[in-house]
């Protein structure tokens, strides 16, 4: 990964982290990579792939519903929706 690609992935994590969090774990520090997989992905998708902020949105939705079974479904998709418009307006280059 090149240093503009470690630094993307960096902030992918961080938007995660801070901004999506599901299950509230942004002040442990321990559940610090809790959401590492889907950062990864979530990489892979906006640059690999070019998705676009509502595939983005439609995946991270998708994780917090069905894989982490969370039900507040208005609140979800609207942070779900934020979230993937922060990841998507990242530079290409950054």
């Amino acid at each position: 990964m090149t240093i503009e690609m470690n630094e993307r992935h960096s902030r992918i994590r961080e938007i995660l982290l801070h901004e999506w969090d599901p299950i509230g774990v942004r002040e442990i520090p321990r559940a610090a990579d809790e959401y590492d997989a889907y950062a990864d992905e979530v990489y892979m998708m906006s640059t690999d792939r070019g998705a676009r902020a509502s595939d983005i949105a439609r995946y991270l939705f998708n994780i917090a519903t069905e894989h982490m079974g969370l039900s507040d479904l208005v609140r979800l998709k609207t942070k779900c929706d934020q979230v993937a418009k922060l990841i998507a307006g990242l530079k290409p280059g950054f």
